[in-house]
């Protein structure tokens, strides 16, 4: 696993170089802003995880997406739930690159990651772990997309 601030196969994708990265857009002129908050947050793999962190060395989760978001030009409220319900909701179908995944239970939203397509989010999971892609692993999601 990379560590933050060496370069790695997927930072450098991110920052475009010519390896192909599940959600990162292939031409830059092209970004859209789901596109660039999808680059800014491959490019902050590795980085410590740390509770209320938002950037730019350590993030939490919802840290991550305000920071990614805001590098690409938008901004977003602190927290998950908040960043839930700041979103245009949309559906499993409807999701693409760039959109925001939020993980929940019943009503309570608990964590957030940006999606990056094939299934995958980039996202800052936990305590003594770092920021990283890694495939959904619960079908208790909400999709959200900023506008």
């Amino acid at each position: 696993m990379a560590r933050a601030g060496t370069a790695s196969a997927l930072t450098l994708a991110a920052v475009g170089g010519s390896i192909t990265v599940p959600g990162l857009a292939q031409d830059a002129s092209a970004a859209t802003l789901e596109s660039k908050a999808l680059q800014v947050a491959a490019s902050k793999e590795g980085s410590p995880y740390q509770w209320g962190a938002t950037g730019p060395h350590r993030f939490d989760c919802s840290g991550l997406t305000l920071y990614s978001f805001k590098k690409a030009g938008k901004s977003l409220p602190r927290t998950a739930a908040a960043q839930y319900n700041k979103s245009h909701h949309i559906s499993a179908g409807s999701r693409r690159a760039g959109d925001l995944v939020f993980f929940h239970s019943g009503s309570y939203v608990y964590h957030v990651g940006i999606y990056a397509g094939h299934g995958k989010i980039w996202h800052a999971p936990k305590t003594g772990d770092v920021v990283r892609l890694q495939k959904i692993w619960t079908s208790s999601v909400w999709y959200g997309r900023i506008n």
